[in-house]
């Protein structure tokens, strides 16, 4: 890791100990990425998640903002973020003594009221130069 300030959002040493093992080993054109080079990427690629900015805006004690997305893109396409996801979802379970893969799934879904009329119900009461609910009621 660089000589820099840590970042609350940065791995530690635990959680690089369990993704780092996950991760592919080759990036690019057959090129082999140093473990901490890999660590070095995923901190900024967490610290993008967490504080919401534009991969361009990324500190500079960063990798430069281009590398970090394109391991990112890389990571994506090759469904490394759904393998993660997977081991890191087993692992909970089993530490709370249950059978690693769910056995039972259970779907929620709504009913949710639309107008048959073509347009939004929004568009219909701007139309009617009415702003209350019951012009939206009067309009479906």
């Amino acid at each position: 890791m660089r000589d820099r300030k840590p970042y609350t959002t940065d791995l530690t040493d635990e959680q690089w100990m369990h993704l780092g093992v996950l991760l592919p080993r080759v990036q690019g054109k057959g090129q082999r990425r140093h473990p901490q080079q890999q660590r070095e990427l995923l901190n900024a690629m967490f610290y993008v998640v967490h504080t919401g900015c534009q991969w361009r805006e990324l500190p500079h004690d960063f990798p430069p903002w281009q590398t970090v997305y394109g391991y990112f893109r890389g990571l994506c396409e090759a469904g490394v973020w759904e393998t993660l996801n997977g081991h890191l979802r087993r692992g909970i379970r089993e530490q709370a003594d249950r059978e690693s893969e769910p056995s039972v799934v259970i779907v929620d879904s709504q009913s949710v009221k639309t107008t048959e009329k073509k347009g939004s119900v929004a568009d219909s009461t701007v139309a009617n130069g009415s702003k209350d609910e019951n012009a939206t009621s009067r309009s479906m």
